[in-house]
């Protein structure tokens, strides 16, 4: 089975997913590069109860090659990010606070500056349909400059890594990020963190990992 290892470590995050409530249903998709070779969730599936098979494996250019499931809508997105990025990993959520976030800001305000780890100020992707190359457009410009994640509008997030694990982990702190901005709003007026307070925290080492020179600007 080509990418046996990828695919089985595609169901691996799905669960993860699931279990943090970063998806739920059939909803969210992930993927994994090697090469010219992409796994991708199947479309339609829950996450949660994927069998490697069920993964199918696509080339770069969004042709397949093994597999016997349709992939995910939202493949054309991970194919742009793929193609604008040093990323090997996408994970794309529909988690709570990213969700309440992407359908009521144009980025979400840095008010922590573990903000910074994910490459600045997150961005909101202008909405458009589910699956389609206007959409997979919008998230390839809201992640220029080296960012490693972004808000959809009224839809979700996405986020990418080095590998599976680190894009997950990039999720799941956008997730937090956006709870916390969430719910500072339930209590007052949340104090935003300026480029000045920001740069002295990068200054600190407070930055995400390097991609390598041929990868995105930090």
């Amino acid at each position: 089975m080509l990418l046996g290892d990828e695919r089985a470590a595609l169901c691996g995050v799905g669960r993860r997913l699931a279990e943090t409530g970063l998806v739920t249903g059939s909803s969210g998709n992930a993927s994994v590069r090697a090469g010219d070779l992409v796994a991708v969730t199947p479309g339609g599936m829950m996450l949660d109860r994927m069998e490697p098979a069920d993964c199918p494996v696509l080339d770069v250019r969004g042709r397949p090659v093994e597999g016997g499931r349709a992939p995910s809508s939202e493949t054309p997105m991970h194919l742009a990010l793929y193609g604008a990025t040093a990323a090997s990993a996408v994970v794309h959520t529909h988690s709570t606070y990213g969700t309440v976030v992407a359908t009521t800001m144009t980025e979400l305000p840095p008010v922590h500056y573990n903000t910074l780890l994910l490459g600045g100020v997150v961005r909101v992707a202008p909405y458009a349909t589910y699956g389609t190359p206007e959409l997979a457009e919008n998230v390839r410009a809201a992640m220029e400059g080296g960012r490693r994640a972004a808000l959809l509008a009224n839809h979700g997030g996405v986020a990418i890594g080095r590998d599976l694990g680190e894009a997950f982990e990039n999720a799941r702190l956008l997730e937090w990020l956006c709870g916390v901005y969430v719910r500072a709003r339930m209590i007052g007026e949340p104090r935003v963190l300026t480029a000045g307070e920001l740069a002295e925290a990068a200054e600190r080492g407070v930055r995400p990992p390097e991609y390598g020179p041929s990868g995105p600007a930090d």
